[in-house]
């Protein structure tokens, strides 16, 4: 039993590691599927969740930092790029607390790594949306289903 409990919380945390890079992922589906099994507290859920997701995401901003050596962020002409640039220059950080928004959420992780903003206070930001976003998640699962 405690086995199961521990591998659907490692298969949360893959999952919602994988939704915040370029590969596919569906954690908010298994989050709410978990919290409807009501096996697992809201707290291991959301720390599981948020911690893959939001290390996800600074994998994309370290790529991002990375990236820098080779190409700077205004060489890029694509639309969803260009808006995230734009975004991250005139709202700073603040725009870290959308990085888990599909399609722009990337751009914003990666951009902010390319920016050169501070580690901290982006794990800090992205941490935090993506632990709100997980959380209505989870009560709109245990409410709705």
């Amino acid at each position: 039993m405690m086995e199961s409990l521990e591998t659907g919380l490692g298969w949360l945390f893959l999952s919602a590691f994988t939704s915040a890079t370029l590969l596919p992922g569906s954690s908010e589906v298994l989050l709410g599927v978990m919290a409807k099994q009501e096996q697992w507290s809201m707290a291991s859920l959301l720390l599981w969740a948020t911690l893959g997701n939001t290390l996800g995401s600074m994998t994309t901003w370290w790529l991002g930092w990375l990236a820098t050596f080779k190409k700077k962020p205004e060489d890029f002409q694509g639309s969803g790029e260009q808006k995230a640039l734009g975004w991250l220059k005139l709202h700073g950080h603040w725009c870290l607390l959308l990085a888990w928004t599909p399609v722009i959420g990337d751009g914003l992780c990666l951009l902010a790594g390319w920016l050169r903003l501070s580690f901290w206070r982006s794990l800090v930001l992205i941490g935090l949306g993506k632990l709100l976003r997980y959380a209505l998640v989870f009560l709109l699962a245990r409410q709705i289903f």
